[in-house]
């Protein structure tokens, strides 16, 4: 990859991230390219080298979304071989996703995002259709290994898991951050995983992190 692309990639990545920003701090509506630019300290026909306009910088956020969902689908498969514990882990990922990104669920929420906007409507499905491919990919090998109970559909369980993260999300943007994603998680998985396991297995226990081990004195 030359130089010159690279930096092109990163400065639309921070230009990104900056329409994050604006966005949360001010909303979908208050979302412009001076706006951005002095987000970034540019000017603002600066933006328009990597950028044709508001509209394209909202596609890059929406091309975020999907790479950050994916991703935390990715990783949560990568660090344990237990499908249910993955899926606890894929719900933890997707809390401090919302934490971290306070203006994701007001763009997915807001009807200016996509209202008039059919491709970019149809983008935001194909985003979360992929996300519960994820999920259901998860959950069908859980069926397959006896851990996940197996007369319900995949892709239900999919959106029954999404169901533990919409509603916290949405109450965590109307109060401003103050709604606790993290402890709603964490009080809502026991019920899911009572439902989605086999009866008369056990429950996942958590992989601990192990104590580093202290240098002899």
């Amino acid at each position: 990859m030359s130089r010159e692309k690279l930096h092109t990639e990163v400065r639309r990545d921070q230009l990104a991230d900056a329409t994050l920003a604006v966005v949360a701090d001010h909303g979908l509506r208050g979302l412009s390219i001076a706006a951005v630019a002095r987000r970034v300290g540019l000017a603002p026909s600066a933006i328009y080298r990597h950028f044709a306009g508001k509209d394209a910088m909202l596609d890059a956020v929406l091309e975020r979304l999907r790479e950050r969902l994916l991703g935390a689908v990715a990783a949560a498969r990568a660090e344990t071989d237990d499908p249910v514990e993955a899926l606890r882990r894929l719900l933890r990922r997707h809390m401090q996703l919302i934490r971290l990104n306070r203006a994701l669920p007001r763009i997915v929420l807001s009807d200016d995002y996509h209202l008039g906007h059919p491709e970019r409507r149809q983008r935001l499905l194909g985003v979360f259709s992929g996300y519960l491919d994820g999920v259901a990919g998860i959950i069908r090998q859980g069926q397959r290994r006896g851990r996940i109970r197996s007369d319900v559909n995949a892709r239900s369980l999919a959106i029954l898991f999404l169901g533990l993260i919409q509603p916290a999300g949405v109450l965590w943007t109307l109060s401003d951050g103050r709604f606790d994603v993290t402890g709603q998680a964490r009080a809502a998985w026991p019920v899911f995983e009572q439902a989605l396991r086999v009866p008369g297995t056990p429950r996942a226990r958590p992989a601990r992190t192990p104590r580093p081990r202290r240098s002899p004195s």
